[in-house]
C-alpha cells in the first residue's frame, strides 16, 4: 500500500479538467500551447543549443563533402541512441556524404565514445577524420583528447548531464531538454534547411521510440515531438518497424506510449543488452521486407533470452536482499554473475520491490560495471559523482545512471555510497508516494470525462495519466490469471444503478482479502477497454484501502 497524497476533492464534473491541467503546472495561458502542440516552436533556440557550435558543425560538414572525407557516426546500444545513430546516418548518406554507423559493443568498448571503440572503428574505417557522437559524448574527456592526437575531429550531439568541464571536441550540440534522438533530429533539420532539402517527417516515427524509451518528460519541446512522432509512427512505411509490430501482434494505428514502452522498446533495447545493436539499427534503416522480416524475428527471440536472464538474475538479487542482517537505505548489490547488459533492468525491478535507490554491479576481474535507478527526488547521478575519485567514468540522468569501477575499488566504494546514503536519504523519500489528482463521485466518470481527460496525452514521465479516488461497494470480486495474481471487480455507489469493471493487476493478494458488499477507497486511471469491436469504460485500480468489512 502507497501513501496517498491528494491535491483535490471534487463534487463537479465541470472543474475536473481545469484541475487537472493546474495540478501539472499548466498556467491559463499556457494552455493552448500544450493542447495543441506546434511542431514550428522547436528550434535550437527553444531548446537551448548554442547556434555557434551549430556553424561549426555546418562549416566542417561542407569541408567534410567537398574532400569526400569519411564521417562516423557513433551511436549508443539503446533505443535512444540506436534511432539517433538513423537519423543522422541516413539524413548525410540522403545528402550524398561518405559515412558510416559506429554502434560500440557493451561489453568490449563500454558506453559512449571510448579509447578503445576508436581504436575498433579505425580498424575498419583507417580513413575517418570526422566522428560525430549521438546520444553520447558529453563527458568523453579522454577520448577526445585521444581523438584530437590522432588528427580526428569529435562533433559531440548529446543529453546527458555533463561534468564541471566538457571535452575540447570541434563542436558541441547539447541540450537537457531533449533525448538523444531529439537532439540528433533538430541538428539533421538544421542540415537539410542549409542546403534547402525539404525532407519529410519520418524520422519523428524514431523520435517517438526514443521519447518513450529514454523516460524524458512529456512536456514542453518533448511532447510536441511526441505528439507529432505517434503520429508519424502510426502511419509509417518503415519495412523494419512494420514487420517488428507484426510480430510483437500489435496495430500499426493503435500504437501509443504503452506499446511503445513495454512492447517495442525492449525488442530493440535487448539486442544491445545480450548482443549486438546494429542489428537493431540495421532493422530500422533496411529497405527490405524479408530482410526486416528476419531481423524482427531475431529481436524477438533475443528478447526473450533478455527477459529469462532478467527474471533469474532479478530473483538472486531479490534472495540477497532478504538474506541482509541489516537493512539500509541504498541497495547495493555486486556479483561475478551478473551480466552487465542487464543490470539495470534489474536495479529497476529491485527499486520496484523494495523502493530504495539501487546499484547493481557486474564484478569483472580487474574492471566492474554498474548501474543505478532511484527513487523520486533523489539525484542518483549526483550521488555516484561524490564518488568520482574511485570511479574510471560516470554518466547519466537524476533517475537512471552507470559507472565503470577498477575491481579493487568495489569494497571502498560500496561503503561511501551506503554511508553517504544513510545520512542523506531520509524516511520520507523512501516511502511510496501515490499522487491523486482528484476525489470524485464514480457517477462523474463517463465517456465524456474520458475524452475530455485525454486531451492531455500522451502521458508519462512528467504528465502522468490523470488518477482520481472514488470510494465504493464491491459488487462482485474474482481473482484472475495465472496464479492468481490479478483482482478484476465490479464496483459501485449508493444509488448508483450500474456498476464499472476495475481491474487491479498484480493485487491478488489484496483480493483475497475483498468481498462482495464490502466498501472499499480506490484510485485509480479511466481507461478504455476494446473487445470484439465493442468499446467500455474499465478503472485501472494503482491502490486500494479496505473502509469496513460488509
Amino acid at each position: 500500500m502507497k501513501k496517498w497524497r491528494i491535491l483535490h476533492e471534487l463534487e463537479d464534473r465541470k472543474n475536473i479538467f481545469h484541475t487537472l491541467l493546474a495540478n501539472r503546472g499548466i498556467t491559463q495561458q499556457a494552455i493552448d500551447a500544450f493542447l495543441h502542440p506546434n511542431l514550428a516552436e522547436v528550434t535550437l533556440e527553444s531548446v537551448g543549443i548554442d547556434n555557434k557550435q551549430l556553424i561549426s558543425l555546418l562549416k566542417r560538414l561542407d569541408s567534410a563533402k567537398e574532400r569526400n572525407e569519411t564521417i562516423i557516426i557513433y551511436g549508443d546500444y539503446d533505443v535512444d541512441g540506436v534511432t539517433a545513430t538513423a537519423i543522422v546516418w541516413e539524413t548525410l548518406h540522403g545528402l550524398g556524404y561518405q559515412v558510416h554507423p559506429y554502434i560500440p559493443n557493451r561489453t568490449d568498448e563500454g558506453y559512449g565514445l571510448s579509447v578503445k571503440g576508436i581504436e575498433n572503428l579505425l580498424k575498419t574505417y583507417p580513413k575517418a577524420t570526422c566522428i560525430i557522437t549521438v546520444d553520447n559524448g558529453i563527458v568523453a574527456h579522454e577520448a577526445v583528447n585521444f581523438a584530437n592526437e590522432k588528427n580526428i575531429d569529435i562533433i559531440i550531439t548529446d543529453h546527458h548531464l555533463p561534468s564541471e568541464k566538457v571535452p575540447q571536441a570541434y563542436a558541441i550540440l547539447h541540450t537537457t531538454k531533449l533525448c538523444g534522438a531529439g537532439v540528433a533530429w533538430i541538428v539533421c533539420k538544421e542540415i537539410l534547411k542549409k542546403v534547402q532539402d525539404d525532407k519529410p517527417n519520418d524520422h519523428l516515427s524514431l523520435i517517438a521510440l526514443a521519447t518513450v524509451a529514454d523516460l524524458v518528460p512529456l512536456t514542453g519541446t518533448n511532447r510536441i515531438l511526441l505528439t507529432y512522432g505517434l503520429q508519424e509512427l502510426q502511419k509509417t512505411k518503415r519495412p523494419g518497424l512494420l514487420a517488428l509490430f507484426q510480430e510483437a501482434q500489435i496495430k500499426t494505428e493503435n500504437i501509443g506510449v504503452y506499446e511503445i514502452g513495454h512492447v517495442i522498446a525492449p525488442r530493440l533495447n535487448a539486442m544491445g543488452r545480450i548482443a549486438s545493436a546494429m542489428d537493431s539499427l540495421r532493422l530500422l534503416c533496411t529497405r527490405n521486407a524479408q530482410r526486416a522480416k528476419a531481423l524482427a524475428l531475431k529481436l524477438d527471440t533475443t528478447n526473450r533470452e533478455r527477459q529469462l536472464l532478467t527474471q533469474v538474475t532479478s530473483d538472486g538479487a531479490r534472495n540477497s536482499v532478504f538474506q541482509m542482517t541489516e537493512k539500509k537505505k541504498l541497495l547495493f548489490l555486486s556479483d561475478e554473475s551478473y551480466d552487465e547488459g542487464i543490470i539495470g533492468l534489474v536495479a529497476g525491478k529491485m527499486v520496484e520491490a523494495f523502493y530504495r535507490p539501487t546499484i547493481i554491479v557486474a564484478k569483472g576481474l580487474k574492471i566492474s560495471k554498474g548501474s543505478a535507478r532511484s527513487v523520486a527526488g533523489f539525484n542518483i547521478i549526483e550521488f555516484i559523482r561524490t564518488a568520482e575519485h574511485l570511479l574510471i567514468n560516470a554518466g547519466g540522468h537524476p533517475m537512471a545512471a552507470g559507472f565503470t569501477v577498477a575491481t579493487e575499488n568495489l569494497v571502498t566504494l560500496q561503503q561511501h555510497y551506503e554511508i553517504l546514503a544513510d545520512g542523506q536519504l531520509t524516511d520520507g523519500q523512501l516511502d511510496r508516494e501515490l499522487v491523486i489528482d482528484c476525489v470524485i463521485p464514480l457517477q462523474l466518470v463517463s465517456q465524456e470525462l474520458f475524452d475530455e481527460i485525454h486531451q492531455l496525452a500522451p502521458f508519462g514521465m512528467g504528465n502522468k495519466e490523470p488518477v482520481f479516488v472514488s470510494d465504493v461497494v464491491v459488487k462482485d470480486s474474482i481473482l484472475i490469471g495465472n496464479g492468481k495474481k490479478h483482482l478484476k471487480l465490479k464496483v459501485s455507489q449508493h444509488k448508483l444503478p450500474y456498476a464499472i469493471d476495475a481491474i487491479a493487476f498484480g493485487m491478488g493478494e489484496i483480493g483475497e482479502a475483498i468481498k462482495k458488499g464490502d466498501m472499499i477507497s480506490i484510485a485509480y486511471t479511466i481507461n478504455e477497454n476494446k473487445w470484439n469491436g465493442k468499446k467500455s469504460l474499465q478503472l485501472r485500480v494503482k491502490d486500494i484501502k479496505v473502509q469496513n468489512k460488509s
